[in-house]
C-alpha cells in the first residue's frame, strides 16, 4: 500500500485518535514504515507547518531531525511546498490518499476534520484528489532540497 500525503496537524496530540481497531493510529502507521514491507510514504509538508513553533525551538529542532531521517529511507519521499509557490490548491486542509497493490483497486481518500473523518472511495473522486497531489508535488520543493530547507529553519530557531 502507499500512502500519499498533504499537509500537517498542529500538535501532536491531535494526532492521538483512538482507530476503534485496537491503538492509536499514529503509532500503528509509525510501526508501518519499518521492516518487513512498509509502507510506501510520499508526504507534501506546508512550509508554514515547518516553521509554526509548537513546543519550544528544542521540540521543533527534534521534528526537523525526524522528518530529515523519514526521507533518508528507501520507502519515504518528504517534499516542502514553499511560501514562494504562493497560493497552493490544497486549501482545503490535509489529505491522504491510500493506494494499493491490488489490481483494480481504486485508491481511496482520506481526510480527518474538526468533528469528523471523511473517506473519498468514488474512481472520479479519488482521481480528482490524485490530480490535485501531483499538481501540489509539481510546485513543491524536491527531495533532495529537503535538507537545506530543514538546516535553514533550524538555524531560524536559534535567533
Amino acid at each position: 500500500m502507499t500512502l500519499r500525503a498533504v499537509g500537517a496537524k498542529s500538535s501532536r496530540s491531535s494526532r492521538r485518535t483512538w482507530s476503534g481497531a485496537g491503538g492509536f493510529s499514529w503509532v500503528r502507521r509509525q510501526r508501518r514504515l519499518h521492516g518487513d514491507n512498509p509502507l510506501r510514504v510520499h508526504a507534501v509538508i506546508w512550509e508554514a507547518a515547518l516553521r509554526q513553533m509548537i513546543g519550544g525551538p528544542q521540540v521543533m529542532r527534534q521534528q526537523l531531525e525526524h522528518l530529515c531521517s523519514l526521507a533518508e529511507m528507501p520507502n519515504a519521499d518528504v517534499q516542502v511546498l514553499p511560501f514562494r509557490a504562493g497560493v497552493h490548491s490544497c486549501g482545503g486542509g490535509p489529505f491522504n490518499i491510500l493506494s494499493f497493490v491490488e489490481s483494480g483497486a481504486l485508491d481511496v481518500v482520506h481526510m480527518d476534520g474538526l468533528r469528523s473523518t471523511n473517506w473519498v472511495e468514488g474512481a472520479e473522486e479519488s482521481a480528482a484528489y490524485t490530480e490535485l497531489f501531483a499538481r501540489t508535488c509539481a510546485t513543491s520543493l524536491s527531495p533532495y532540497d529537503l535538507l537545506r530547507v530543514m538546516e535553514s529553519i533550524a538555524e531560524g530557531m536559534n535567533e
